[in-house]
């Protein structure tokens, strides 16, 4: 089963509502964005969470929920699933990353600090670091947190993956993400 099998037929399972938000398949995009920048044992909760994060903010690849409600539920539901996907490896400090980087992104939309580089960019390097324990991870994130400078987490993903993956996946995020650009 493929990754966005393995989504679509957990969420379906896990209640009725996410099974009738499903898209058809033919309609699913079925588009990595910031898995492929780091381990690959990591990428299916991590896609997962992202999703969550798509139906918050931007444009779902898998799920049209027809109501905003139903929208952020199923988001959060992603948020946790992704979670509990990772615990059961064993590791807690994957576990903690995706969590620190949901309550990064979360911070930045409520404080309207809102743009593709300062969201996308503590994604990719997230997703680049999971699982290395890698405290500059800590650190550059703090930096974002509190001066709302993106450029060491921008460093640390492209130290990681690579420019390019890197500016495809920054890419790809700015794509589907929704901006309050009077805000941020």
């Amino acid at each position: 089963m493929t990754l966005w099998a393995t989504i679509a037929s957990e969420a379906a399972a896990e209640s009725s509502l996410w099974e009738a938000a499903l898209r058809a398949p033919q309609e699913r995009e079925e588009l990595p964005i910031f898995s492929t920048l780091g381990d690959s044992r990591y990428a299916l909760a991590s896609e997962t969470i992202y999703e969550g994060y798509l139906l918050h903010y931007g444009r779902s690849r898998l799920f049209d929920a027809d109501c905003g409600d139903t929208a952020v539920l199923l988001g959060d539901y992603l948020y946790a699933h992704g979670l509990v996907r990772l615990a059961r490896l064993g590791d807690v400090d994957p576990v903690a990353d995706l969590a620190e980087l949901i309550s990064l992104c979360t911070q930045l939309r409520a404080t309207g600090a809102t743009a593709p580089r300062l969201d996308g960019t503590a994604w990719a390097a997230t997703c680049a670091a999971l699982g290395s324990g890698d405290r500059a991870l800590d650190q550059a994130r703090t930096g974002l947190r509190l001066a709302g400078d993106a450029g060491p987490l921008l460093a640390l993903a492209t130290e990681r993956a690579g420019t390019e993956p890197v500016e495809r996946a920054l890419a790809a995020h700015g794509a589907r993400v929704e901006y309050d650009t009077a805000r941020g």
